[in-house]
């Protein structure tokens, strides 16, 4: 027989042409892989063996018909008897076709379920003999079974519906079956079921078994149909709306395109390129810039990191790698610029021109780190700006009080959404240059947490050792801030870690005296506050004696920053008075001060008017200046207690402890009994009990006014003292010199005790405040009583135990003594 050429479909269609065809008992065997064949079931086969195929045109010669018989194992390419299932499908080839390749096509369609009796030969090919099946229909209920088949018929539907292959011609064919087994074997033929539970089925003999064993299959089917359907849905969705972005884009493309804009991405990445050609830079920062342009000219424009990368490079590019401004450095035309924008302040003038003078003869000197330490208002910053424009630089100010988080120096890294370069480079584009001025306000002030120490960040930045390759954690790429001239300001130098003070050039700028105080607000305050209150100079006048008034009783600081804003606070007023329509000149005298300021808050310190018992004056430094400090002391009849008040710290209450056990040392001389302390309480109070008191320089005042309580000597009322004491007796200097004797003067002392050890410091007083007061240098406490109590010829008979204090409005603080 002719073998015909066919198109083979793997669609399975019921049909019952040979429904009264008779099978053979013995036929030819074909073994069959991965499918298992049911009765009326049509569907092409591929057979690629020598010995089926053998088999298969034996069948064609013949009768056409054949066993179809699954192989336990696919996998077997030779197989045996025992590796076939005992039941299988007498099957007719409808068809074949001989391939180019040697193997035979064949469509079959299985006639009837048969069992193998006996294999009759193995060679060529398989030939067995047979027992056909017959159903064994097991009575049941009429209502059962046909609530059983429309079960299976819905549940097919239901899957071919999720599946999308539901038709017509399907629900007509599913609804034509009216017998159970043949239902049965057509659902079965259409599952994808494992070869061991097809073969399960097609060796049921009952119809009803075999259609119930169809039903549990098709529940589960119908569950992994629903998932599978879901995930379908859901992935169809996706590609929608990624298809639907898609279009978008191509169609945004296309309107880009036809405004310009890839001209202009095309424009600006030329830019960039052209820019970095023409930039004088490292080698290491142009070749990671060039890097991120070929990044970013390969991406998407509307991509999320097209932006960060964007942003990555204007910081790059915007950089002044090669920009620096020519030092202009003619020393006598920055002396005078210096003297223009402040007074006095020799020292730091001289020093700044000290740079300067070496910075001419060596350009590439690396530069000092200065670090100005004084109290608020005392020109620090200002002194920076004077600074660049004696040199012809830019300047740049930053303010580090409360900083507490590392990336303000070294900046965030770029794997943060909205990172950014640190304050230092953020300072450096701003002004343009790469070796401005750099002022770095409230050094002391900084802070740390969990986020990092900054003040550890400012090692590199403020080490010209290690500044030339600043490595900022967005750029991450070395700047070099050998250029930079750093200055810092600070209040005090003791909050500032170590590590970082050894790295700057502390210069101290101590307050102003009244007299320098005054000069400057005629010379430099003043005129400033007419200018910016539009006023001219003939329309206020201020006598000397006001403006000193107004420093001694509306102010209380080293500085001038209040002072300036009274003197704002006058102009002011009468720019509004001048504004009604009222004619001037306004002339500002001691009497109408008041009119314009108000009451005074302050009133200066006054000379204790009497010789007191147990009351010594010390002095005492703070931020703002010197103060006054007086210790008090008086002696109760008791058991021994020792009582300190007035919110002491540590040190001064350890100074307290010394004062006593010094006193009790010298018990003798100071004609006490031995045991004096054991039969007396001793109070020491230090007014402004709301203001915390520390510090050593107390010591000396604190032995006084025990001595003079114990002994009932007063302490002279016109001298004041400080110094620390040892156990031995000995007085330790102290500092704060000039502020302390400021502080006297205002007080009308006369006569200023101070440590033998303080004697260099004398010079760094201003020599019209030395002729106004008296210093006396100690070596240890023997000599401070000696001076301070009254002697036996002088004192008078009447001792007074209640200390006249005079009125002060102070503002609470932390008072420094020493």
């Amino acid at each position: 027989m002719a073998f015909q050429d066919i198109d083979f479909e793997t669609e399975k269609i019921v049909g019952e042409p040979f429904k009264d065809l008779t099978i053979p008992p013995v036929l030819s065997l074909i073994p069959v892989r991965d499918v298992v064949v049911y009765t009326d079931m049509i569907l092409p086969l591929l057979v690629g063996r020598e010995n089926s195929i053998m088999a298969v045109e034996k069948a064609v010669t013949q009768d056409r018909l054949i066993l179809l018989t699954a192989q336990k194992d696919s996998l077997i390419e030779d197989p045996k008897p025992e590796d076939l299932y005992s039941v299988g499908t007498a099957a007719i080839i409808l068809r074949t076709l001989k391939l180019t390749d040697g193997t035979v096509k064949i469509l079959v369609q299985g006639l009837a379920r048969v069992r193998i009796l006996e294999f009759l030969e193995t060679q060529p090919f398989f030939r067995v003999r047979i027992q056909p099946l017959s159903e064994q229909v097991t009575p049941g209920n009429q209502v059962e079974t046909e609530a059983l088949m429309r079960n299976v018929r819905e549940q097919s539907q239901k899957i071919l519906s999720l599946k999308d292959m539901l038709s017509a011609d399907v629900i007509a064919i599913l609804n034509s079956i009216e017998e159970p087994g043949q239902l049965a074997d057509l659902v079965a033929s259409n599952l994808r079921l494992k070869v061991e539970a097809s073969q399960e089925i097609l060796e049921l003999s009952d119809p009803l078994a075999r259609l119930q064993r169809i039903n549990e299959h098709l529940a589960k089917e119908l569950e992994v149909s629903k998932v599978q359907a879901r995930i379908q849905s859901e992935a169809k969705e996706e590609m929608g709306k990624g298809q639907r972005e898609y279009y978008l884009r191509e169609q945004l493309r296309a309107i880009r395109r036809e405004l310009g804009e890839y001209e202009e991405k095309t424009a600006e990445l030329k830019e960039y390129r052209t820019r970095l050609d023409g930039m004088k830079m490292p080698k290491e920062a142009k070749e990671e810039a060039l890097k991120q342009v070929s990044r970013l000219e390969q991406m998407h424009p509307d991509s999320a990191e097209t932006s960060i990368i964007r942003t990555y490079v204007d910081w790059i590019v915007s950089l002044p790698w090669d920009k620096k401004t020519r030092d202009k450095i003619r020393v006598k035309e920055a002396q005078k610029i210096l003297d223009e924008d402040h007074y006095d302040l020799k020292k730091v003038k001289e020093r700044i021109l000290e740079f300067l003078s070496v910075r001419k003869l060596n350009p590439k000197m690396k530069g000092p780190i200065l670090c100005f330490v004084g109290p608020p208002g005392v020109g620090k910053t200002s002194l920076g700006r004077s600074i660049a424009r004696a040199m012809g630089r830019k300047f740049i100010r930053i303010s580090l009080g409360g900083v507490r988080d590392e990336a303000e120096i070294r900046g965030h890294r770029r794997t943060y959404i909205g990172a950014l370069p640190g304050r230092i480079i953020q300072g450096l584009k701003q002004v343009g240059t790469n070796n401005p001025v750099f002022m770095m306000d409230e050094v002391d002030k900084i802070g740390s947490d969990f986020r990092g120490n900054p003040a550890a960040a400012l090692l590199e930045v403020l080490d010209p050792e290690q500044n030339f390759s600043f490595s900022d954690h967005y750029l991450n790429i070395p700047f070099d801030l050998s250029s930079v001239l750093f200055i810092t300001t600070a209040n005090s130098i003791d909050p500032i870690p170590s590590a970082l003070k050894d790295r700057m050039e502390v210069i101290e700028l101590s307050g102003y005296t009244d007299d320098e105080k005054l000069k400057i607000a005629l010379s430099y305050l003043l005129p400033r506050q007419l200018k910016e209150n539009g006023l001219k100079a003939g329309q206020l006048k201020i006598s000397r004696e006001t403006i000193l008034t107004i420093i001694n009783e509306y102010t209380d600081e080293a500085g001038l920053r209040n002072l300036e804003k009274e003197l704002a606070a006058i102009c002011r007023k009468t720019a509004r008075r001048i504004a009604e329509g009222e004619k001037g000149p306004f002339t500002i005298f001691k009497g109408n001060l008041h009119r314009f300021l108000g009451a005074p808050p302050y009133l200066p310190d006054e000379l204790r008017r009497l010789d007191e018992v147990g009351v010594a004056t010390g002095l005492a430094w703070t931020q703002s200046g010197g103060e006054i400090l007086y210790v008090e002391t008086i002696i109760l009849k008791g058991k021994g207690n020792f009582t300190l008040t007035g919110q002491l710290g540590e040190v001064m209450k350890e100074s307290a402890q010394a004062a006593l056990s010094y006193a009790r040392s010298r018990s003798e001389r100071l004609h006490l009994r031995d045991n004096f302390y054991e039969h007396l309480d001793i109070h020491i109070h230090v007014p402004a009990g709301a203001i915390p008191k520390d510090g050593p320089s107390a010591g000396v005042t604190l032995v006084t006014s025990l001595i003079s309580a114990l002994t009932k000597i007063p302490v002279k009322k016109d001298i004041a003292m400080t110094g620390e004491i040892t156990l031995r007796g000995k007085v330790l200097p102290i500092g704060g010199l000039k502020e302390k004797t400021l502080a006297a003067i205002r007080a009308k002392i006369k006569t200023l005790i101070i440590p033998e050890q303080n004697k260099r410091d004398l010079m760094e007083i201003p020599r019209a405040v030395r002729r106004r007061i008296e210093f006396v240098l100690v070596k240890d406490i023997d000599e401070v009583v000696e001076l301070a109590l009254l002697s036996p010829k002088t004192r008078g008979a009447k001792l007074l135990l209640k200390r006249h204090a005079p009125h002060r409005g102070v503002t609470p603080r932390i008072m420094k003594i020493g």
